[in-house]
């Protein structure tokens, strides 16, 4: 109950600052209307600036008090705890303030983007079951039904990450880049177009993480982070549709491209991983 409670804060605050993001301020343009603070555009960040604040010193006190109650070996080893590592040895450095940022960046940069990425990823497999059909056949393959996927199977599943980077060049999590489309209709490459172009897919010709010394420094953990999530959906749940319709692909507008109409499917534990299951 305590970890549910935890989940909706943190997705609160992480909706609140993309709406905020989103948001156009007329006072912006128009000095004058700053004045009056113009639809409380600036009393809203505050109040947003300070329940964020609030929250995340929370998450630091909470590892704090942690750390100084348990010894080393009984204490799981998160990113705040490795940043309060740090702390003891270069307090000028990893302040608390230092660190509240690195979460901030962390939860905006990590969780909207790869659930919104995760929702497309299953719409189109929804609407194209042959494909997930063949995922699922590399997956059981490669990780069988006695346990759950974990990280080190993902080097194992070049289709899965053919899937993720099909799903990131159709419905890019962040389109901020430079709009582009070709000149005439054409098939590069057909359905499988990635497969066989493992570390070719750098290349400049796919950036949906930007490219260069302003690209995402992420792009590692997203990978990773997407291919757990839709490998364990995939091993773990069949998957259907609600209607015979195909999922509706409309793009909607918002800072991380959400979908017009949320997705709704229908799934079911498979019988083959019910005992794997049973154990969580």
């Amino acid at each position: 109950m305590v970890q549910r409670s935890l989940d909706k804060r943190v997705l609160k605050i992480v909706r609140d600052i993309f709406d905020a993001s989103g948001a156009s301020n007329p006072a912006d343009f128009l000095p004058f209307l700053q004045w009056v603070d113009y639809k409380s555009y600036k009393k809203r960040i505050i109040r947003l600036h300070k329940n964020s604040d609030r929250f995340m010193q929370s998450l630091i006190d909470e590892h704090r008090n942690t750390r100084n109650s348990s010894g080393e070996g009984a204490r799981i080893k998160t990113i705040i705890e490795s940043m309060l590592s740090f702390q003891v040895s270069e307090p000028e450095y990893y302040t608390d303030e230092i660190i509240k940022g690195m979460i901030m960046t962390l939860l905006v940069a990590g969780t909207d983007t790869t659930s919104v990425t995760a929702e497309w990823a299953m719409s189109l497999f929804l609407n194209h079951p042959v494909v997930l059909k063949k995922a699922r056949a590399e997956l059981d393959h490669h990780a069988g039904h006695d346990r759950l996927v974990e990280e080190p199977d993902l080097v194992k599943l070049p289709y899965l990450q053919c899937i993720i980077n099909e799903t990131l060049r159709l419905f890019p999590v962040a389109p901020l880049l430079v709009p582009h489309e070709s000149s005439d209709y054409c098939t590069i490459g057909g359905p499988e177009r990635f497969e066989g172009l493992e570390g070719e897919v750098e290349a400049y010709n796919f950036i949906p993480f930007g490219r260069g010394r302003r690209s995402c420094p992420g792009v590692g953990l997203a990978n990773r982070v997407m291919g757990l999530v839709l490998a364990t959906l995939i091993q773990c749940f069949e998957w259907e549709r609600i209607s015979e319709e195909e999922v509706d692909l409309t793009e909607g507008t918002g800072l991380t491209m959400p979908k017009v109409k949320p997705l709704e499917a229908m799934c079911k534990a498979r019988e083959c991983m019910l005992n794997v299951l049973s154990k969580l």
